[in-house]
């Protein structure tokens, strides 16, 4: 039975929806009201704030910390900076991936991993010739996700730091409601944004602060539903939807490489010996059996579909994650797509897909599969670089 976060005690008296699900072992909101679309709206023109205290979370500590971090992962931990988090994965040791995440470098000897799945295992295997210490903090530490174009403008309020000077992918040590608190300019929503972290009994005088801050901003708790729609529009991949860990596998041909899934820009290959660094060096040399690329849909074509039947298109209200196949001209299955959503700010619908490299240039125009009063028919799906949605402010 999933049990509650720190916040629970806000987010429950505020979910009028009673839509829940269990993320990694804790109640999370799926949506607060009874549709998502108020939360995704804030998320993209004012701020949403959002519970992302299920995310595992390991403290590395020690002098060898950033040589065994750059052991177990595709990235090189010894050029990351203190006050610079990094999106990476690692891989097992045929190179194909096991979970992704980030590495935060707290201080010159002090790190924090997050990841999507448990990796304590993982780490302490791999950690026994190195002089490190690893904490789960899993439980200790609570996470708040600010994310949307108020964001910087709320935490400004409850903050000592100048978030203005801090750079994307940067994390600061604050002080926030009088408690010491960590903050990183990182987010899954592909927008301006900040995430908290804090210690757990210190997290609802957190989240009352950062709510009254950003009450004149507009600011609203957003649940998992909204924030699908917003990774989907930033081309962010989803272990267990768009890839699945290596070490969850059944059959070899649902395992994927970092460079099939669009993440090969994070694998430092000429360093120091790394984990699955052998595979990859083959792989990059002789190519890659998958691409992985943003697919934009023909809508004419969508509507015509509906229209057969004497019925308006219909669009998921949120995002989906439930694999159709993928076609090329002449009707040989070149692939297929794993998620994807009606973008309400883009007007366009989208869907995140692994194709063949022939077919994986952008302009490509593809067949997808959509089923429509219980038949099933294929409409123009072109390939797109992701992220679809990439605003200045981002990074800015």
């Amino acid at each position: 039975m999933p049990i509650p976060s720190p916040f629970h005690p806000r987010t429950a008296a505020l979910c009028t929806s009673m839509h829940w699900k269990d993320w990694a072992g804790y109640f999370a909101v799926t949506s607060y009201d009874v549709s998502h679309e108020r939360e995704y709206y804030a998320f993209r023109y004012a701020a949403g704030v959002i519970d992302v205290t299920p995310l595992f979370k390991y403290e590395v500590r020690g002098r060898d910390a950033a040589r065994f971090l750059s052991l177990v992962m595709v990235r090189d931990i010894t050029k990351l900076k203190p006050g610079r988090v990094t999106y990476l994965c690692w891989c097992d040791d045929e190179g194909k991936v096991v979970d992704d995440g980030t590495v935060s470098r707290l201080d010159e000897d002090r790190f924090r991993v997050t990841a999507a799945e448990p990796a304590l295992h993982w780490l302490r295997r791999h950690a026994r010739s190195f002089d490190v210490t690893i904490e789960d903090s899993s439980a200790q530490i609570a996470a708040l996700a600010v994310q949307g174009p108020r964001s910087r403008q709320i935490l400004e309020q409850v903050v000592d730091a100048r978030l203005d000077a801090l750079k994307f992918f940067g994390v600061v040590r604050t002080r926030l409601a009088g408690t010491e608190a960590w903050v990183s300019r990182t987010g899954y929503t592909g927008d301006l944004g900040y995430e908290i972290w804090v210690e757990s009994a210190r997290a609802l005088k957190v989240w009352d602060a950062v709510m009254e801050a950003g009450r004149p901003h507009r600011l609203l708790p957003a649940g998992l539903d909204a924030l699908d729609v917003t990774r989907v529009e930033a081309g962010f991949i989803m272990n267990g939807v768009d890839y699945h860990s290596a070490n969850l596998c059944l059959i070899e041909s649902r395992k994927s490489s970092p460079y099939e899934i669009n993440l090969g820009w994070t694998v430092n290959l000429e360093r120091e010996p790394f984990i699955g660094q052998g595979a990859l060096v083959r792989e990059r040399r002789n190519g890659s059996p998958w691409c992985f690329v943003g697919l934009v849909y023909d809508w004419d074509e969508y509507e015509s579909v509906f229209a057969e039947f004497g019925l308006p298109p219909q669009v998921p209200a949120g995002a989906w994650r439930s694999a159709v196949p993928v076609y090329g001209p002449k009707g040989r299955q070149v692939g297929k797509a794993t998620s994807g959503a009606w973008s309400p700010v883009l007007k366009k619908n989208l869907a995140l897909a692994s194709v063949r490299p022939e077919w994986a240039s952008p302009g490509t125009r593809l067949r997808i599969e959509v089923t429509a009063e219980y038949e099933r028919r294929q409409v123009t799906a072109t390939v797109t670089q992701t992220p679809f949605f990439n605003p200045e402010r981002k990074r800015a």
